[in-house]
């Protein structure tokens, strides 16, 4: 541990008794930490249901977590409780040397090779999704992101067309974040065996999921055992190297003999993580070009020049810095993950205060990407503050969307360049107007929306 200066007990908000500061955090989460942070500075100390909290709102603390001192961190007990039951020990939920054999697995699926291949499928559901618009029509466009961001997931992740099952598995989906919700929001939980209608509807959805994850496995199983010669004859183990690509069939094929179960893992991990994140940053990014009309403009006018009115490819993306800007600045304003968790595995020392083993850190891209240290006019929607002097000048944690350190987030380049592909393939023929001028929120694993994403869609 770092030499303490002997203070123990960082400044923090009063509570009451037992409770804490449960109650303002529960009436407003996203509030109560802006003010946590500007009332008490680097590092604040709450109690939220008899547990203690260390808020850290300095970047320097941020990096020293996820970086410098990550292997005296956890994930943590909270964050277990809250996807363990659902991930089992996939890459987001599994620890120590467990976790960076599957990250060595599963890294080849997001290296920049194959990313350049998943372009067109991303490009051409994204024109499938549209296709079922109507001008003047009022869509959920959340709703619509989260069906086409899981159904890029399935088939570039798993090569599996998965539309047919999208609605059933965009509903278990969402049971399951309600259930992550209370879990992180609620000190006490309903317990899982009472078949409350919560319960059963929680239920109903790890069985849609275990069931899909499965015929996934199956289907990838049958690929790799049947194939054809040159002169079409089936063979076995005849796969050409293109259908080893997708990371139910590098799991399939790892030396290792991966267990069944822990692909099931990694199924449900990649597809709950990778299409949440991105369906919220381009619902956000469409709904905050309805409300500031300029930045749609000079977007428009970029793939008006650049694309000519064709989809765009991923050789367009140099091209298209200001798509790049508005992804940024979306995921400043309204991160998807707005914070993080960790549990000190020994006693630490940071900003000079002690923090105990086994308590909660926590520290918001809410917070620091709102910060007016690092941005002027924070509150304000503004791609065009992101030049490369711009960047440059943020201190290395002051803008951490995707996380950081060994821990950063897989699928940061998948998400990316995702978002900045559907993004240009709807606005390239469609703009949207938003029924409402802001959003409200419904913070759990990830900043959801709290309720639907109402948007009228009109031909340009």
């Amino acid at each position: 541990m770092a030499e303490r200066d002997g203070r123990d007990r960082p400044p923090g908000p009063p509570g009451a008794p037992v409770l804490g500061n449960t109650h303002q955090y529960a009436n407003d989460p996203l509030k109560f930490f802006v003010e946590t942070a500007r009332e008490y500075g680097p590092v604040a100390r709450y109690e939220l249901g008899g547990e203690t909290f260390y808020q850290l709102n300095d970047p320097a603390h941020i990096e020293r977590v996820l970086v410098h001192d990550n292997e005296a961190y956890a994930k943590g007990e909270r964050f277990q409780a809250a996807l363990g039951p659902v991930l089992g020990e996939g890459l987001l939920t599994s620890e120590g040397e467990f976790w960076r054999e599957q990250r060595r697995a599963i890294q080849p699926a997001f290296h920049p090779e194959q990313l350049a291949r998943y372009a067109e499928v991303m490009t051409a559901y994204a024109e499938r999704t549209v296709d079922d618009w109507r001008a003047g029509e009022p869509r959920d466009v959340h709703a619509d992101m989260m069906g086409l961001t899981v159904e890029i997931a399935a088939k570039t992740l798993f090569d599996v067309d998965i539309r047919d099952e999208e609605a059933a598995v965009g509903e278990s989906l969402e049971a399951v974040m309600d259930r992550v919700e209370r879990t992180v929001r609620r000190p006490v939980e309903i317990p899982s065996w009472l078949p409350t209608p919560g319960n059963r509807r929680y239920d109903r959805a790890l069985s849609t999921l275990d069931g899909i994850a499965e015929r996934i496995v199956d289907a990838r199983r049958g690929s790799a055992r049947v194939g054809r010669r040159g002169d079409g004859e089936r063979v076995d183990d005849a796969r050409d190297d293109a259908a080893r690509e997708d990371v139910v069939s590098r799991l399939l094929d790892d030396e290792r003999n991966v267990p069944r179960e822990r692909i099931r893992d990694e199924v449900v991990t990649l597809l709950l993580a990778g299409h949440e994140t991105t369906a919220l940053t381009l619902t956000y990014a469409l709904h905050l070009l309805s409300r500031h009309p300029e930045a749609a403009a000079t977007l428009r006018g970029e793939l008006d020049e650049v694309l000519g009115g064709r989809p765009p490819t991923v050789a367009d993306l140099d091209a298209l810095p200001y798509a790049e800007k508005v992804v940024k600045e979306t995921m400043r304003i309204h991160p998807p993950v707005y914070e993080l968790l960790r549990e000190p595995i020994e006693d630490v020392a940071i900003g000079g205060y002690r923090i105990p083993a086994g308590s909660t850190v926590s520290f918001q891209q809410w917070v620091v990407h709102r910060d007016p240290r690092f941005y002027d006019d924070p509150e304000a929607f503004r791609p065009e503050r992101w030049t490369e002097a711009f960047e440059r000048s943020l201190p290395r944690f002051a803008y951490f969307p995707f996380g950081g350190g060994p821990r950063r987030c897989v699928g940061d380049r998948f998400a990316s360049l995702e978002a900045r592909l559907v993004l240009a393939t709807i606005l390239r023929e469609w703009e949207l107007d938003a029924s409402a001028d802001a959003l409200a929120f419904s913070p759990s694993i990830t900043l959801r929306p709290a309720g639907p994403v109402e948007m009228t869609p009109r031909r340009r």
